[in-house]
């Protein structure tokens, strides 16, 4: 309980920050309770995720885009798919930030 207690607590910390900043903290559903093992921000574009990425690792902060979509590994290539544009929607603008003090 104390863990997710904190957890939740920087989620709150990073969603502050992000009304303040413009950016759009990836919130937990309602009717739900997320253990935010995982801290995400949405940005505007891949030019802002890619400039924020910059400056954020620059400074000392580690993150780093979402996941890149499983199709385009190697090893995925030649199977079926969709369009998949809400997978490349995200992933030019998902954001992973620290989830942790440690």
């Amino acid at each position: 309980p104390k863990i997710l207690e904190e957890k939740r607590m920087i989620a709150k910390i990073y969603q502050d920050w992000g009304k303040e900043n413009g950016m759009r903290f990836i919130k937990e559903p309602s009717c739900t309770k997320s253990n935010y093992w995982l801290n995400a921000i949405l940005l505007k574009n891949k030019q802002q995720r890619d400039e924020f990425l910059e400056i954020t690792n620059k400074n000392g902060i580690m993150t780093r885009p979402i996941w890149r979509p499983i199709n385009q590994l190697k090893m995925y290539k030649d199977c079926q798919m969709t369009d998949l544009k809400n997978s490349r929607f995200l992933e030019e603008r998902v954001v992973n930030v620290p989830s942790s003090a440690d």
